[in-house]
């Protein structure tokens, strides 16, 4: 039995033999973590920057909303921002003449459609009518630990106890001064936010998933392709029974939640989670809330306590544990030869599994 044949899991870190006859990367492996040598550092740096511009688009989106309540009515709002970005999705699929995805990826899709393109806005957008986006941000810090611990269940991803241990000390840092600065008071919209946290980290989930097997800007370019009939429904609704008084931010903020928030940062974030991992990804979101609290301050005049550089600092230093330990559990996860026709084997988390290759 020739070395690819093999019970070595694809995303293993091979360290070839100098004396094996090389054979070249079959389709599994595409998407794989690149073995040791051939450029997986690069790749994890690009990962990790495009992820981050996904979160900083994302950051945007609370105060962006915000001023698109100033012209819509939260379901108007809601339903135009998903038709604008599927007809930005949706040129692009066509100019780019893309296929239509396998009907085995339809329903991750649908559960990315569900998640970010229509529950997630609705949930939030209906709950920043009584809160503040101080206080919306408290989801946001719960988001990271919940989208991590769905996405071991769902991709078979198993970070470290060190990264547990960092993700819930980020979660604890960013729940505690959102929470004092929002002045621990609970609202009305909290059920929507505890809603929001939960569809959105499972959208954040199967995307990140799809994304290993066909371009991030696809994933989220079909899903929104598939709200599309929804979304027309509900502004044909929502429209003509919620007023609509347009002005200058009104018109920034829907344009900026449907092109930026909806399309272009999760086109990024999904590459990011496909290069670097669903866990190691939802992490950087630790920063999510601090940002969000800068805009709401700079864009909406909303107060900033002194307690924030503190804050920051302190999910910097989570961030870059859990970075540091994610980088470490890949590398945990490899395959060695004792020789030139010996046996190989597979060390994998402290564990060693024998395959025999003939």
């Amino acid at each position: 039995m020739r070395a690819q044949d093999s019970a070595t899991p694809s995303s293993a870190i091979a360290v070839a033999d100098p004396a094996a006859t090389p054979h070249p990367p079959s389709a599994a492996t595409s998407s794989a973590v690149p073995p040791v040598g051939t450029g997986a550092a690069p790749a994890g740096r690009s990962g990790t920057v495009l992820a981050g511009l996904g979160v900083v688009a994302f950051s945007l989106t609370f105060p962006a909303t915000a001023w698109g309540l100033e012209s819509f009515g939260p379901w108007s709002l809601v339903a135009l921002r998903s038709v604008l970005a599927a007809l930005v999705a949706g040129g692009v699929l066509l100019a780019a003449r893309v296929p239509l995805p396998a009907r085995r990826h339809w329903a991750g899709l649908a559960v990315v459609g569900g998640g970010v393109v229509v529950g997630f806005p609705l949930l939030t957008t209906l709950a920043l009518q009584t809160s503040t986006t101080s206080h919306a941000a408290v989801v946001v810090g719960l988001l990271p630990l919940t989208t991590a611990v769905l996405g071991s269940l769902r991709t078979g991803e198993r970070p470290s106890r060190a990264f547990w241990i960092a993700a819930l000390a980020g979660a604890a840092v960013v729940i505690a001064f959102t929470v004092q600065q929002s002045g621990g008071a609970l609202t009305t919209g909290d059920l929507y936010l505890f809603g929001a946290l939960l569809v959105c980290a499972a959208g954040y989930t199967e995307g990140g998933r799809l994304a290993r097997v066909m371009p991030g800007w696809q994933v989220i370019g079909w899903a929104l392709v598939l709200c599309l009939p929804l979304a027309v429904a509900g502004s044909l609704v929502a429209l003509p029974l919620e007023p609509v008084h347009l002005n200058a931010h009104g018109v920034l903020g829907l344009v900026w939640v449907a092109a930026g928030s909806t399309f272009l940062g999760l086109y990024v974030w999904y590459r990011g989670m496909a290069a670097i991992g669903v866990a190691r990804a939802s992490q950087l979101q630790l920063a999510q809330p601090l940002l969000t609290l800068v805009w709401s301050f700079l864009l909406l005049g909303e107060e900033l306590s002194a307690a924030a550089p503190v804050a920051a600092v302190a999910v910097l230093v989570c961030i870059a544990a859990t970075q540091r330990a994610g980088r470490r559990t890949g590398r945990r996860s490899r395959t060695v030869r004792s020789g030139p026709g010996g046996p190989s084997r597979t060390v994998r988390s402290g564990r060693e599994a024998r395959t025999a290759r003939s």
